[in-house]
């Protein structure tokens, strides 16, 4: 038996601590906010317009394919990423 097979494993993560949607969805959240500020205080700022639009565009597009991933795992999948059947 070598050193490496007797180390101690370290605990997993509570769920409410793995899950990634609320830090997601929350992120997302904050992009379009900021979409909208910029749109209310600096209309003429194009880059800002931009930028925040593509956060929270990709925030959506992001999660579409965590929510796609997820649900195939749950199916089973074999094209599915593996450990995300409890999420």
């Amino acid at each position: 038996m070598s050193e490496r097979d007797s180390a101690p494993h370290p605990p997993s993560l509570p769920h409410r601590l793995a899950d990634p949607v609320p830090v997601v969805l929350g992120g997302t959240a904050l992009w379009f906010l900021g979409f909208l500020v910029v749109l209310l205080v600096d209309r003429s700022n194009s880059t800002l317009i931009w930028t925040t639009l593509s956060g929270s565009s990709l925030g959506i597009i992001g999660y579409g394919v965590f929510y796609w991933q997820r649900r195939a795992a749950r199916r089973g999948s074999r094209g599915a990423q593996q450990g995300l059947e409890g999420a």
